[in-house]
């Protein structure tokens, strides 16, 4: 006979705060996720309709084919029999509709010569031409088709040797950057982001030769600056080289 002790047995509340969490776990990222997309769409609703006109808007063509019009053939929301119809959704579809014409019409010769002479009207106002290039020059890098945003992940020592942290390539350092350095030296430009959030951080210009390249995509090294460390990628060996161990500097063997 066994001298150790039964194991207790869960109770009710244990069990049932379990499945409450596991709920939770299931429940949460979509229903925030769907939240997201409601709340958005309903920005897109509300910036967008008041620039249609009336006559034109989806509740005023609904009526106007049931036959809820006034003496003049117009939708009256006057009338006993008129419906309020709120389609979510119709704004984002509108604006997606003048977007894709405008991207149309700014293709053609009279489009490019209309955008180059608005900018030249803007090229001659201080204030305004500041904010115009700087949101055209983040347009242009956001939704560029020709490059992507980051090419690789990497371990750069910061913010000083025996430390490293996540940081992503951009590009190749160009230009006046470039110019400093020997012609045998590759130096590449990249992005140090901050934890939780990414969107602020640093831009450094490094030797290639001074970076640890990460087998792990650029998304799963996102993710794990985000979650400051909580969301790991899943462990696998590196593919077609041995890993690399980093550097130990500064302590004596």
């Amino acid at each position: 006979m066994s001298d150790q002790p039964p194991r207790p047995r869960s109770g009710l509340f244990n069990r049932l705060r379990n499945n409450f969490l596991a709920g939770v776990v299931v429940i949460a990222p979509i229903g925030l996720t769907v939240w997201l997309i409601w709340t958005v769409i309903g920005w897109f609703d509300g910036w967008v309709l008041p620039f249609v006109p009336n006559a034109w808007t989806p509740e005023s063509i609904f009526n106007r084919a049931l036959g809820h019009v006034n003496a003049l053939g117009q939708a009256d929301p006057s009338l006993p029999d008129y419906v309020h119809v709120n389609i979510h959704g119709v704004g984002v579809v509108l604006f997606l509709i003048f977007t894709m014409i405008i991207g149309w019409v700014a293709k053609g010769l009279i489009g490019r010569s209309l955008i180059s002479w608005g900018e030249q009207l803007v090229d001659r106002m201080p204030v305004v031409r500041s904010v115009y290039n700087g949101v055209k020059q983040i347009a242009e890098t956001v939704f560029a088709q020709t490059e992507t945003s980051f090419e690789e992940a990497v371990l750069v020592e910061y913010p000083r040797r025996g430390l490293w942290a996540i940081a992503f390539i951009s590009t190749k350092a160009k230009g006046e950057i470039r110019s400093h350095f020997g012609e045998e030296e590759d130096i590449v430009t990249v992005f140090l982001p901050t934890t939780p959030n990414p969107t602020s951080g640093f831009l450094l210009f490094v030797p290639r030769r001074d970076l640890v390249v990460l087998d792990m995509s650029v998304e799963d090294a996102a993710k794990l600056v985000i979650s400051a460390g909580l969301v790991y990628p899943a462990d696998r060996e590196p593919e077609g080289r041995a890993a690399i161990p980093l550097p130990v500097r500064g302590r004596a063997s």
